[in-house]
């Protein structure tokens, strides 16, 4: 065979993924880096669940989005948003078409592993003041030694009345710190493997040494530390019963790498895949089906609870806007379609044992398509049918957006969850698409900028093209 002919061949039916900077204009660069700004203004601002809702609001009224009433009468390209107790929130945008024909949908989860203070954590060993928290999702217990951390959430008062906490993100804040055992002093846990050699019970937050009172007086050090707190906030010891507080990483994203083109920050699982979405729906044109994007709480810890995807929130939303159309909700989700926009594992080569190279996603090779998820056997995935995973890459295709698919590392040696199964399980055609991480689940992970680019078109191509 001829060598113009064999690589013209090779060409024609060998799958090459590349790196997505080999095809990327300048203008299409400008625009990357234009919507990496709003994402890293987003984590800023987007500590916590919460804090997200609450910043995807003050966004969303800018957009021209309203708050959603049962039994709301709407019409083509009318916005809303129905905020669930404040911990998660769903968009709307209304398309040309009624709601038989189905929704596009994406749902990612803006709560991220972190440590949340227990119900009683307040205490004083050795003059020293600390809080004792309880790690939310799967973390590596070691990496929240010795970096500075902040709190963030709401506290509920004796009187009924909310307060908001948020310590540690101005400049001028305190911020606390989880201590570590200096090196010179070898400990019984330095010959063990990680995940045993820090006990959760001693990751104990440090948030004060300053006594106050008379010699003679017992946990003057607690005290001085409440005194603060009920000046502040009004609060006495029994009111962190009733509070949500958490702790997590201290600063804000920053580009990462001489030529800038990373992002290391807290919470990209999964507050990147969020912003993508919501971005993409503000972006998206000419709406054919409704277009509806889901921050979903609690996916770290299996999506339970009023907040979380496995919640009735959703269909009572989508049912109600059903309702006012006379539509059966069984129709509108059974004629709908998916993307479960959620990140997954980068391949990184200082840890190549426990990936396999010819099937994980790459930095900078685009949004990435991942079929299923689970463990042991797909256990707890959704798996996605060919059709629907033939539909998207279309789609991608089509649209001029860079993809890659992918899954997470070799057989066996671990596994994930998203959101997918809880809407595959509503007779919703569903997919996994999201940004590759490095460090994932670490207290601060690293993106590549082109991927959350690419992501971002993907989710508006779906709201506009699906």
């Amino acid at each position: 065979m001829a060598e113009k002919k064999k690589n013209e061949l090779k060409e024609k039916l060998f799958y090459k993924p590349g790196n997505g900077y080999d095809g990327l204009s300048a203008a299409e660069e400008k625009k990357m880096n234009a919507y990496c700004e709003g994402y890293k203004d987003f984590l800023n601002h987007g500590k916590t669940e919460r804090l997200c809702v609450d910043y995807c609001i003050k966004l969303t009224k800018g957009k021209g989005f309203k708050e959603y009433k049962a039994g709301m009468k709407l019409k083509a390209g009318d916005k809303v948003y129905f905020n669930n107790r404040g911990k998660a929130i769903m968009l709307a945008v209304m398309g040309t078409e009624g709601l038989e024909k189905g929704i596009n949908l994406t749902a990612a989860h803006t709560d991220a592993p972190r440590l949340d203070l227990k119900p009683n954590p307040l205490y004083e060993d050795a003059e020293l003041a600390y809080l004792k928290t309880h790690h939310y999702g799967g973390i590596r217990k070691y990496q929240w030694l010795a970096r500075t951390l902040e709190l963030h959430g709401v506290v509920i008062l004796k009187n009924g009345k909310s307060v908001e906490v948020n310590i540690g993100g101005d400049e001028n804040d305190p911020q606390f710190i989880i201590e570590d055992l200096l090196p010179h002093l070898r400990k019984p846990s330095d010959e063990q493997v990680l995940d045993k050699a820090v006990p959760s019970e001693i990751l104990n937050v440090l948030v004060g040494s300053r006594p106050i009172g008379d010699k003679e007086d017992s946990e003057r050090v607690k005290m001085n530390i409440l005194k603060i707190l009920n000046e502040k906030y009004g609060l006495v010891e029994e009111d962190f019963i009733s509070a949500e507080l958490e702790v997590v990483p201290a600063g804000k994203a920053r580009d990462v790498g001489f030529d800038r083109s990373l992002i290391a920050a807290y919470g990209h699982d999964d507050r990147v895949c969020a912003y993508a979405e919501m971005a993409g729906l503000f972006d998206a044109k000419n709406l054919k089906k409704t277009g509806v994007c889901i921050f979903a709480d609690k996916e770290e810890i299996g999506s339970v609870g009023v907040t979380g995807m496995i919640s009735e929130a959703f269909e009572w939303f989508i049912g109600d806007l059903c309702k006012t159309q006379k539509v059966d909700i069984r129709d509108c989700f059974a004629n709908s379609f998916c993307v479960s926009a959620d990140v997954t594992a980068a391949y990184d080569p200082n840890y190549a044992e426990v990936f396999e190279v010819r099937n994980d996603s790459k930095i900078n090779h685009g949004v990435a398509f991942c079929k299923y998820t689970g463990h042991g056997g797909k256990g707890g995935a959704s798996d996605a049918s060919a059709e629907v995973v033939g539909k998207l890459r279309k789609l991608m295709n089509d649209n001029g957006v860079v993809w890659q698919m992918t899954q997470m590392g070799k057989n066996e040696q671990g596994g994930g969850g998203t959101v997918a199964l809880d809407l595959a399980n509503r007779n919703i055609d569903t997919i996994d698409a999201g940004v590759p991480v490095l460090a994932m689940h670490a207290p601060i992970e690293t993106v590549a900028k082109f991927d959350c680019y690419m992501t971002y078109k993907c989710m508006k191509t779906v709201f506009e093209k699906a």
